[in-house]
């Protein structure tokens, strides 16, 4: 049977710890963020997959989910979202 690496909170490093829970944190305010917006169902969905994306990644690479992230968060501030698949 393969051995699947420690997730970071329970790797015993304490910085990747705090970048696990503050990432954790990050997605869980972007996903609130996503749920609230204005738009129609196709780009909440395309959102909400870049978000899941996300979590998938920081399993692997967690700095950069963090960075990936990052850029998302930055994207909702400056109000710039996907265009609706088939566009």
């Amino acid at each position: 049977m393969e051995r699947r690496p420690e997730p970071p909170y329970e790797s015993g490093d304490p910085q990747e710890a705090a970048l696990y829970a503050v990432v954790a944190e990050r997605l869980k305010q972007a996903h609130a963020r996503v749920r609230a917006l204005n738009v129609s169902e196709e780009t909440r969905v395309a959102l909400v997959r870049r978000l899941l994306a996300v979590t998938e990644s920081a399993k692997r690479d967690l700095p950069a989910a963090a960075r990936r992230l990052g850029r998302i968060v930055a994207e909702l501030d400056a109000g710039r979202l996907p265009p609706p698949p088939g566009r």
